[in-house]
């Protein structure tokens, strides 16, 4: 049985390069659409994508719809479908611009790619975001484990997540030499640091209590007094894998080099949690704590935008758009407050007024630019 095409093999190539040098993609989106195209090309038997037809697209969605997810064990999820056709869709709209294939289809073919708008909704539809307290995260922090080099590792890492809300990528990238205790914050270099868009920005340590900040400071210390570490070595080490006394692999201690990659760090708040008796919370759920903590703390319009940039956006509105969600239990306060309208402060609506007007001349700035 045919299990590859030689010239299909070729364009994807072609399109690999021009969606990182030409679209910027990042690693993970090329991988995506990879996947996506693989999953077409084994319902095709590997045909030539000289001879895509539009009802191939229109067969694809009606078996990818039938799909059982490996992990899950159920039919693929609104979302999954919505992402592999999409990247299918922008595929097959490049394809039809290149020498070979622009007699071969037409740009439009690529649309029958598309989900109903039904399926989109369901696909696109913004969740709740589990996202913790506080007090939950510095429960969890004192109940963590500290007498080995992984342990005081573990216990840094959670706490330095909760200080910066920095994302895991960056946090498993970072190096000793980008933070600054004196200046109280860490300096997100996207030379060295992965970052998300390649940004480079400082991030001061948030207001979220003394004993994370504490314990990041004495980990610190230990790395450059106690390890004799510097600038150039790894602010959270990899964990060093040896073969033991059982003759089976086991941590022995810290590596001196990054982690590649991530995962590592999940497994971190996922046995963290556990430990404090807690469901799992994601590293990227300190972000959304850190944004309902802003929204608690800042009193203006530029101590909104303070705390916004200081996560590494760009714009307020970001903030607003992809963390602002207000929680349903405090939802349920804000209305319970409409009935008495006498209990807020004159200086409580001050804050709001001026706040949405910085909000609608940032928006005409941006229209008329």
């Amino acid at each position: 049985m045919k299990k590859h095409s030689a010239e299909n093999e070729r364009m994807k190539r072609r399109y690999f390069s021009y969606l990182k040098e030409a679209r910027r993609q990042s690693e993970a989106t090329i991988d995506a659409v990879a996947k996506a195209l693989a999953r077409f090309e084994e319902h095709t038997k590997y045909r030539d994508f000289k001879a895509f037809h539009y009802q191939q697209a229109v067969a694809f969605k009606s078996h990818l719809a039938s799909q059982i997810g490996a992990r899950s064990g159920e039919k693929l999820s609104k979302a999954t479908l919505y992402a592999t056709l999409a990247n299918l869709k922008r595929f097959f709209q490049w394809l039809s611009g290149q020498s070979g294939y622009k007699s071969r289809f037409h740009y439009t073919d690529a649309d029958y790619f598309n989900l109903s708008e039904k399926d989109v909704r369901v696909a696109t539809a913004r969740r709740g975001q589990k996202v913790p307290t506080l007090e939950q995260v510095q429960h969890v922090l004192s109940q963590m484990p500290f007498g080995t080099d992984i342990e005081l590792r573990n216990r840094a890492l959670l706490a330095f997540t909760l200080l910066t809300g920095a994302r895991d990528s960056a946090v498993a990238s970072m190096k000793l030499k980008h933070v600054d205790l004196e200046a109280n914050c860490v300096i997100q270099d996207a030379r060295e640091v992965k970052t998300k868009f390649s940004k480079t920005f400082t991030t001061y340590f948030f207001p979220v209590g003394d004993a994370p900040r504490v314990i990041f400071e004495d980990w610190v210390r230990y790395l450059r007094d106690q390890l004799l570490w510097g600038g150039d070595d790894p602010l959270f080490p990899s964990t060093l894998v040896k073969v033991g006394e059982s003759r089976q692999f086991e941590a022995a201690g810290l590596k001196r080099a990054n982690w590649r990659d991530a995962s590592p760090i999940r497994k971190v708040f996922k046995e963290a949690f556990e430990r404090g008796g807690l469901q799992y919370f994601n590293p990227h759920s300190f972000r959304h704590l850190l944004v309902r903590q802003g929204q608690t703390l800042c009193k203006t319009p530029e101590d909104f935008k303070a705390w916004s940039q200081n996560l590494g956006h760009e714009g307020v509105l970001t903030t607003f758009y992809s963390y602002g969600e207000v929680q349903e239990d405090r939802q349920a306060d804000i209305f319970k407050q409409f009935k008495e309208p006498a209990a807020c402060s004159s200086l409580q609506l001050f804050d709001v007024d001026e706040l949405a007007n910085a909000l609608m001349k940032k928006m005409s700035l941006q229209k008329t630019a």
